[in-house]
């Protein structure tokens, strides 16, 4: 297929230089396993799980088969005043996943819409609790939750909210970046040991300017992926924990990256050993074939929402939210078939193993380079971060991008970090292609 071949004039592209990449296309026609087919006939390897998606490969027959079944049988039925029996199996196998009593599902469709799902939760659980005064949500620095504008308001990645800054929302404060660039530049499969501690200004400056009963809840993501996979300090989590404990205010894990087997775990609350109040996920959980998304909420909010009502008429609803597509049998179909390919092939257990594969590739191959300030690789995921142009911040890194490109790879640019999450089922030959490929562009660029 030649260019010509196809209208471009009519598709905005989400999060891409939109007048770039009309003068140099890349278009994907088809994908099985580890490679893209492009519309000329390369293949490209999959070096980022199309977006942390991809656990399994692409094109996996169960999956494929689930959704072809479900299709025959029930394509689509109202998630209100009615659901489907696939939407049931899903949460039941999504919650028997999940850690301790984090056992009610809330289904949407995207990252985005459970952010902002789980931030009207903790809204609507304090209110019923007699607590409505809690309406302060913290996030974090360079933070992603999404681009709703909940999602876009506890989120701390300025080039997401510069443009919406009115419409954000206005009680909202953030943590301190998670990222030590003096003493913790190189991060090699293990949790940076801090001299300090990164959560003083939570309980020393944060809590103290809104007051701790104000605060409704904090949400972060466990591993910081959007901006270039950043590992928290040693402890972190669970110290977070123990203060939103102290303050009876609400935790919220955005596991929409780390989620279903990136840490060689089902989430990152069993890697760490923490659990949150609330656990958002999407992506891998249908292998990214069709849009799904939720929260996981703990039996104390389902209760709490549920008993606040207890003395109103049985038809009156207890939650006032929800999506057209919450729980689309289709999608719901797509993430039993994928959970049970997980398991079956012990998929999550295979991306424990690749990860130091991949983390000792990345070190060896690109450290040293020109222009190589850090690498970090923990889990089933690396970045390299390059020293920026003067006055062009990413360029050094778009232009990797498309250098990879070319050569048969596909890697992601995220600011100055280029990042590597491939899917579970990489072999070690694909990551030193992977890898060389990258150390190959980032000296042609340099």
């Amino acid at each position: 297929m030649a260019y010509n071949d196809l209208r471009m004039d009519n598709q905005w592209l989400p999060f891409t230089p939109n007048r770039a990449f009309h003068k140099d296309p890349r278009v994907f026609v088809a994908a099985d396993g580890m490679h893209f087919t492009t519309h000329d006939g390369r293949q490209v390897i999959d070096g980022i799980s199309s977006l942390w998606c991809v656990g399994a490969g692409h094109n996996r027959k169960p999956i494929n088969e689930a959704i072809k079944r479900q299709l025959d049988t029930l394509d689509y039925s109202t998630a209100f005043n009615a659901s489907n029996d696939k939407a049931f199996r899903a949460a039941e196998m999504i919650a028997a996943m999940a850690p301790g009593d984090l056992n009610k599902v809330l289904f949407c469709n995207s990252g985005s819409e459970a952010a902002d799902t789980s931030m009207k939760v903790a809204l609507a659980y304090h209110r019923a609790r007699g607590e409505g005064h809690r309406n302060i949500f913290i996030g974090r620095e360079r933070g992603y939750h999404g681009v709703g504008f909940g999602g876009m308001s506890v989120g701390g990645i300025p080039a997401n909210r510069k443009v919406y800054g009115a419409a954000l929302l206005p009680r909202v404060d953030h943590l301190r970046f998670i990222h030590d660039p003096v003493n913790h530049a190189y991060v090699h499969n293990t949790e940076p040991v801090w001299t300090e501690d990164p959560l003083l200004e939570l309980e020393n400056r944060i809590l103290p300017l809104h007051d701790p009963s104000n605060v409704a809840a904090v949400i972060v993501e466990p591993v910081a992926g959007s901006a270039g996979w950043y590992v928290p300090p040693q402890g972190y989590l669970k110290r977070l924990r123990e203060i939103c404990d102290r303050h009876g205010i609400l935790l919220i894990f955005d596991e929409v990256i780390t989620g279903f087997g990136r840490l060689g775990t089902a989430f990152a609350a069993d890697h760490y050993g923490v659990q949150p109040d609330m656990l958002n996920f999407a992506k891998a959980v249908t292998n990214g074939v069709i849009p799904l998304g939720g929260v996981v909420c703990s039996d104390r909010i389902y209760d709490a929402m549920m008993g606040a009502h207890g003395s109103a008429p049985e038809h009156a609803i207890e939650f006032f939210h929800g999506y057209t597509y919450s729980g689309h049998p289709v999608a719901c179909a797509a993430t039993i078939a994928t959970l049970d390919l997980f398991r079956e092939e012990q998929l999550f257990e295979r991306a424990g193993q690749m990860a130091p594969v991949l983390g000792d590739a990345m070190h060896a191959a690109l450290k040293g380079l020109p222009n190589v300030i850090g690498i970090r690789s923990y889990g089933l995921a690396a970045a390299v971060e390059l020293a920026s142009l003067p006055g062009l911040p990413g360029k050094r890194a778009y232009d990797v991008f498309l250098d990879c490109f070319h050569r048969g790879v596909l890697v992601r640019n995220a600011g100055d970090n280029l990042v590597f999450a491939p899917p579970f089922i990489v072999e070690r030959g694909q990551i030193e292609t992977m890898v060389g490929t990258l150390a190959d562009a980032i000296k042609r660029v340099a």
